[in-house]
């Protein structure tokens, strides 16, 4: 007779679909942000969506089948403007012809991937960085969450407070209600609420559909501010997925490479300047920032074994580099893990069932992308507060008295929020951890492989 399945093994699986359900609303921003910048270069939006949503399930289902872990992926929302404006505009190339670089990006990964190297990049990493990169991760986290929940705006010295008063009918209610929803999902999580973070998106949506209903939140598209009611627009999707089939394998037709304004054309464009920097570019912020969300994760989770080793490693990469070269076919820019996959692992999720309720959600969010694009910023707030504090809480692992430790782990940490980029707080770390310690005579702690790629740093700071 088959085994009966043990007591703790339904409410483990509960714990894990909730997780995923977490981890996937707290991303679904990317299918409004990616279709809007991506049709300012030339791709229709609602085949934009279908790509970036697709190679989502897609990456985070080869995440959880072959690395068995509860991250998910999609395109990488800092290379996204990145591509965009800094390599088809700035560059003056075709968009099709730069998915074809993210394609060469990601079957380099690929070949890397089957060799150590990738592998051994995470693991030269000292423990005192992947500490850091797990707070500087945390402290990303709720900058972005502040930004989205509008209690942090642009102002004359860069950033500053939301004017509650003066902007209350717009960025003022939504920071109130962000508040709002941090004090409920405390309670909550105080209470050990199975389903916490999701339950505190849901609840503080809700309240501001109810501020919608009163005519308190006013919508306003020219200010950011969206109906907060899903709607549904079956027509709208029946369009996307006609331009979706005009987007798929265009990163292969030679004819639509060149823009018009290069002068290059054709197969010459590979062999050019322009060619080599955007895959160079790429797959250095590819490979740091999913070796750094990796690490950063897993190091404030306990995933890590007493070597500060993350088992599996080469094959959750391996999903990030497939991910990366099927969806450029599909029209999707570099696929990378996300580091709000934090809030999943935060609700409890550690297994492939995490990530695959994930892939699940984004396969559905195909046909109903206006349901799930209708959560506001503001609502998923709290869930990134509550991680990000879980992440920072680490930083008292780092020895602040040790000053060779001190100024590498605390570059990390500010230049991930600052830069906006969490793979140039890791190139910064590096760098200083390999000058500040051969300077002071501590040669033990820089080996060969560290050295090397911190004069690459320097270099791609200097040519690029």
């Amino acid at each position: 007779m088959p085994e009966k399945e043990a007591p703790e093994e339904k409410p483990r699986l509960k714990t894990e679909l909730l997780a995923g359900a977490t981890t996937f609303l707290s991303m679904a921003y990317i299918l409004i942000l990616y279709p809007g910048v991506m049709s300012k270069i030339g791709l229709p939006a609602g085949g934009a969506m279908i790509a970036a949503a697709l190679s989502a399930a897609l990456g985070t289902f080869l995440m959880g089948a072959l690395a068995k872990y509860p991250f998910a992926l999609a395109p990488g929302v800092g290379i996204v403007p990145f591509f965009a404006y800094s390599v088809v505009t700035a560059m003056k190339i075709s968009w099709q012809f730069a998915m074809m670089a993210v394609f060469v990006e990601g079957v380099i990964f690929i070949l890397l991937t089957l060799t150590p190297v990738r592998e051994k990049l995470f693991d030269i990493i000292p423990e005192p960085l992947k500490i850091a990169i797990g707070v500087g991760i945390g402290f990303f986290i709720i900058f972005i969450a502040l930004q989205g929940a509008r209690l942090i705006t642009a102002g004359p010295c860069l950033t500053t407070l939301v004017q509650f008063r003066k902007d209350f009918a717009s960025s003022g209610l939504c920071a109130l209600l962000a508040l709002a929803g941090t004090v409920i999902l405390v309670w909550l999580c105080s209470k050990r609420i199975t389903g916490a973070l999701l339950l505190g998106i849901l609840i503080t949506w809700g309240l501001g559909m109810l501020c919608q209903l009163a005519g308190i939140y006013r919508v306003d598209p020219a200010a950011g501010l969206f109906s907060l009611y899903p709607a549904l627009n079956f027509d709208a999707c029946g369009q996307a997925f006609r331009e979706f089939g005009c987007l798929f394998g265009q990163c292969f037709d030679v004819s639509k490479w060149s823009s018009g304004e290069s002068a290059l054309s054709g197969m010459g464009l590979l062999f050019s300047i322009n060619f080599l920097v955007v895959i160079f570019t790429l797959l250095f912020d590819d490979l740091f920032n999913t070796i750094g969300t990796l690490a950063g994760i897993a190091s404030s989770s306990g995933m890590l074994d007493e070597k500060g080793r993350l088992p599996r490693v080469r094959q959750a990469l391996l999903a990030d580099a497939l991910a990366t070269t099927a969806g450029a076919v599909m029209g999707a820019t570099t696929t990378t893990t996300y580091i709000e996959s934090a809030t999943g692992v935060l609700a409890g999720g550690r297994t492939r069932f995490t990530a695959w309720t994930c892939a699940g959600f984004f396969l559905l969010s195909v046909f109903f992308a206006p349901v799930f694009a209708a959560v506001p910023a503001f609502a998923v707030a709290p869930a990134l507060i509550m991680v990000g504090l879980s992440m920072v809480s680490q930083i008292g692992r780092i020895n602040f008295a040790d000053l060779t430790e001190a100024l590498p782990c605390l570059a990390v940490i500010v230049f991930m929020p600052f830069s906006y980029n969490i793979a140039d707080g890791i190139f910064i770390g590096f760098i200083l951890w390999t000058a500040v310690n051969l300077l002071c005579g501590r040669r033990d702690r820089v080996n060969g492989f560290i050295a090397v790629l911190s004069i690459l740093f320097i270099l791609k700071y200097a040519f690029l």
